[in-house]
């Protein structure tokens, strides 16, 4: 079972939220803060295991992106989904940018918060495709913090196609599905894609695709 830290500072909605995953057999929320402050002391005590930080990007006191900025600064390497109710592609960039292995709207299904905590859990990265599409409208043009953007080598047809399916917010499992595919295949393939762009993980391979006019 997946252990879940709940950071909101609005207590209704961190109830919501933490009453909905208690019906999920996959995952259990074991401690819950108000702010990143809090967030950062229960990450810190070493008698709780957290897996997966779901966490609210507006918050008093200390943020969530600044809440990423001190978890990387500390060497605290546990992945975070934010959560938010505003999905404006600078605040996808920033959290991006600062750690966030993951970016949901508030109103997700049960189904799609469970499947997102279990991606990034896996250690893959997940955005929300309707955020996806609102980036890469957002970010066309822009220019992105790539040491170079010279493409070593060319990408194949195939790795293009799951590039966009990447883009999309497609895990590993649906894009097997969708080009009936094994997820092994698949895996090769997304880290074949990583070394041809010269980045670390699936989200920087988006946006430098996004920078090359790739997709």
């Amino acid at each position: 079972m997946i252990k879940i830290l709940l950071v909101d500072d609005q207590t209704l909605v961190r109830q919501g939220i933490n009453s909905l995953l208690a019906l999920a057999e996959q995952v259990d929320v074991v401690a819950q803060a108000s702010d990143g402050n809090e967030a950062l002391a229960c990450l810190a005590d070493s008698t709780l295991q957290v897996d997966v930080v779901l966490m609210d990007i507006r918050m008093p006191n200390l943020n969530g992106i600044e809440t990423l900025q001190k978890l990387k600064e500390q060497n605290m390497h546990v992945p975070v989904v934010m959560l938010t109710t505003f999905d404006d592609h600078e605040s996808v960039m920033q959290a991006l940018q600062a750690g966030a292995k993951g970016y949901l709207l508030k109103d997700v299904s049960l189904e799609t918060l469970v499947e997102a905590i279990e991606t990034v859990h896996a250690g893959d990265t997940l955005i929300q495709p309707a955020i996806t599409e609102r980036l890469i409208q957002g970010l066309q043009g822009v220019k992105g913090d790539f040491e170079s953007s010279a493409l070593p080598e060319n990408l194949s047809t195939r790795e293009t196609e799951i590039l966009r399916l990447m883009a999309a917010g497609c895990s590993n499992r649906e894009m097997a599905e969708s080009l009936f595919k094994s997820e092994g295949t698949i895996k090769n393939q997304v880290s074949s894609i990583l070394a041809k762009l010269g980045v670390r993980d699936r989200t920087r391979a988006v946006l430098k695709a996004i920078e090359l006019g790739m997709i």
